[in-house]
């Protein structure tokens, strides 16, 4: 490796690997080969950057270029042009629409600029599938200090000094919750790290495990010592297999370095880590149901109290935290509870990861300092809204979530100040949504999601997503009323007072937010038939322009349900009754004279 003098980092992440980073890679080092210089110059498989809407990315060190969606097709062109002559693939760099023009950095990139890698520090920078690059950059250092220098009341003091929060979704303080375990009787405890990540969109987890897997295992044995638990259990769903192929190959060699077992540096520690495959089950993200589910028994949640810090799996004190607040430990460790306790807000410290899609230009993977605000995020960070359209809401929090609007656009992220305009932090999913967007069937779809993932133990989720979900099926099919208004606010209110977990408690959010912000488009459902986004088929109906219309039969004669009437060269007519709003005719015309929905 003494010979190396530049390496060329490729992405490795699930999103890049479906758009053919695999094959760049092996594109790249046989262009290496014939140009001789496969000695001299490495090609390394990282985990995610983050810019996922411009992958594949390849980034070149030390010269800090960044090239974006790189085709194995331009591999050749990289080595002949910039390694072999070091001249810069002008084509590939990214351009920064508002700048007009093409950056050599990321750095420079205002999608970067404003964030602050704290989770995702080695996400993009190593080889997840190499331990040693992952202690080159102080991996397992923290682990060593924490079982040489430090007892198991200093570890979670340390955390709790630090303010750190659960980032799955509760934002329960970690420090405390290690501390309710660490106290709880019983020699035989357990703590799990929750990766059963199934918010619509989101895919924070997923990276983490895939870019950078020790950290995960160091900050789980690191816990481990500081509750009392000697065993780990990794509970991860099988569609991310990725994922769990980088973890096996970590835990294996972290098994082999001695870092996870028995006698963890020599301290007399012994911890080790299992796997445990989820099915996909939504539900499963809430601790009670997702320890019944590593159990062997069907994933539904139990009340609380007790807790899982009391009574978890095996009926043992029980530590859950997610792989984002896992993420945090060994940094927190390293610099110190102040360090961390200075970024943030007064409430919320740290950092939080976000998984930024929908109508946004920039779509990717984003760790800001908490109270950034949403502003920031989507039109900094984010680039805007997507072809030069109006910003209508943003989804924050997933399906358990609501819809903020250009009213709160300015509110900073943190835990406090997403409750208090109707929404939540999450596990951190942000969809991005544009002024064509319809908010009625919004609703409905995280409706359809939520109503399909309950596990079906408490009669008022059970029964009363799906009376929730029919109500918004008929108001989008233009049959709704306005006592259909009233039932779903009564309904989504009581579903909300009376559920048993936090899916059901939250599952009426997307509805009442946007009944909330958006009652216009709910009346004009109802009252007018009439959906303006176009998106409910069963209300958007085409229509003709008299003016421009010169009757040239085009429209009528491609009708698939003979719905328009109308003799040559004079103004056809739609019969709205039969309209089953395919377009046809729209595509068909050539005078404009169509009006769309």
């Amino acid at each position: 490796m003494d010979k190396i003098r530049s390496h060329i980092m490729v992405c490795g992440g699930t999103g890049c690997v479906s758009s053919h980073s695999e094959e760049l890679i092996s594109a790249l080092k046989a262009a290496l080969v014939t140009a001789g210089y496969d000695q001299e110059i490495s090609v390394i498989k990282t985990g995610c950057f983050g810019f996922c809407g411009q992958g594949p990315i390849v980034k070149i060190h030390p010269d800090n270029v960044f090239y974006v969606q790189v085709t194995p097709n331009d591999a050749e062109e990289i080595v002949k042009e910039h390694i072999v002559k070091g001249r810069t693939v002008h084509r590939l760099l990214f351009e920064e629409p508002e700048m007009k023009g093409k950056l050599e950095s990321h750095d420079d990139m205002t999608f970067y600029k404003k964030q602050y890698r704290i989770a995702l520090r080695n996400c993009g920078l190593i080889n997840p599938e190499n331990i040693d690059e992952y202690i080159a950059f102080r991996g397992y250092e923290a682990l060593g200090k924490v079982l040489t220098e430090m007892t198991p009341e200093d570890v979670f003091y340390m955390i709790k000094e630090s303010g750190l929060r659960g980032r799955g979704g509760g934002g329960f303080p970690t420090g405390l919750k290690w501390e309710l375990t660490s106290k709880s009787e019983g020699t035989e405890k357990y703590i799990i790290c929750n990766a059963d990540e199934g918010d619509p969109g989101a895919f924070m987890d997923r990276s983490i495990l895939e870019g950078d897997p020790h950290s995960v295992l160091e900050a789980m044995v690191i816990g481990g010592y500081a509750t009392g638990a000697h065993q780990g259990i990794i509970y991860i769903r099988a569609e991310y297999p990725l994922a769990i192929k980088r973890l096996k190959i970590a835990m294996d060699q972290a098994r082999d370095y001695g870092l996870i077992g028995k006698d963890i540096f020599g301290s007399g520690f012994d911890f080790d880590i299992i796997i445990r495959l989820g099915a996909g089950a939504f539900v499963c993200g809430e601790e009670t149901a997702l320890i019944h589910s590593v159990e062997g028994l069907r994933g539904e949640p139990t009340k609380k109290p007790p807790f899982p810090s009391e009574s978890g799996y095996k009926g043992k004190p029980t530590t859950v935290n997610n792989v984002e607040t896992f993420a945090n430990i060994c940094p927190i460790i390293l610099n110190g509870s102040p360090w961390f306790k200075n970024i943030g807000t007064e409430t919320s410290k740290g950092t939080k990861v976000f998984a930024l899609a929908g109508n946004v230009n920039n779509v990717g993977l984003v760790e800001v300092p908490m109270g950034t605000t949403l502003r920031e995020i989507i039109f900094d960070i984010g680039g805007g809204i997507q072809d030069g359209k109006g910003f209508k809401a943003v989804q924050t929090g997933g399906p358990s979530g609501g819809v903020i609007t250009t009213l709160d656009l300015d509110t900073p992220i943190d835990y406090e100040s997403l409750k208090n305009i109707g929404s939540m932090m999450g596990s951190g999913g942000m969809i991005v949504m544009n002024d064509t967007t319809c908010m009625v069937n919004i609703a409905k779809f995280y409706l359809e999601f939520t109503q399909d993932e309950s596990c079906g133990k408490c009669t008022s989720c059970r029964i009363g997503t799906k009376r929730m979900f029919e109500i918004l099926t008929k108001i989008t099919n233009g049959d709704g009323t306005m006592d259909d208004l009233e039932h779903l606010d009564a309904l989504a209110r009581m579903i909300k007072d009376t559920a048993l977990c936090g899916l059901g408690q939250t599952a009426p959010n997307p509805v009442l937010s946007t009944m909330n912000y958006f009652h216009d488009e709910y009346l004009e459902h109802v009252n007018d038939k009439y959906c303006r986004a176009g998106t409910c088929k069963a209300l958007s109906k085409y229509s003709i322009i008299a003016d421009k219309c010169i009757g040239c039969t085009a429209c009528a004669r491609v009708c698939p349900v003979k719905c328009i009437e109308g003799k040559a060269k004079e103004v056809h007519v739609i019969d709205q009754s039969k309209c089953i709003s395919c377009g046809a005719c729209f595509d068909a015309c050539k005078f404009d004279a169509v009006l769309k929905p």
